[in-house]
């Protein structure tokens, strides 16, 4: 058995890449056990996909919802800000806002 027939295996069970980022499994053992028992044995059934509901039960245990509800305040005062600037600026512009000095067009800077 080959390196490429391996890795053409390995392409129909993507699942064994999950064991190997968890450290569980080496490629390398992976490919000895390919090289030994081939493509059909029960071997390969105890290699099953890693169940996500535990990923992702995992994830949720790690949020912290008192972090979540001090960004959602932060966020929340940055776009209270944004909206009273944007109010402002469309007051000014809408007032038509003038110097209190005004020059004539003819005058420059020192002149």
């Amino acid at each position: 058995m080959g390196k490429e027939q391996f890795k053409e295996f390995v392409k129909t069970k993507p699942e064994l890449a999950d064991y190997v980022e968890n450290n569980t499994m080496t490629w390398q053992k992976f490919y000895e056990l390919y090289d030994m028992y081939g493509e059909n044995e029960t071997i390969w059934n105890k290699y099953k996909p890693l169940n996500n509901e535990v990923k992702v039960s995992s994830f949720i245990d790690k949020i912290d919802p008192d972090s979540i509800q001090k960004h959602i305040e932060s966020a929340q005062k940055a776009l209270d800000i944004f909206s009273e600037l944007a109010t402002k600026t469309t007051d000014n512009i809408t007032n038509n806002i003038k110097p209190s000095i005004e020059r004539p067009l003819s005058k420059f800077f020192g002149d």
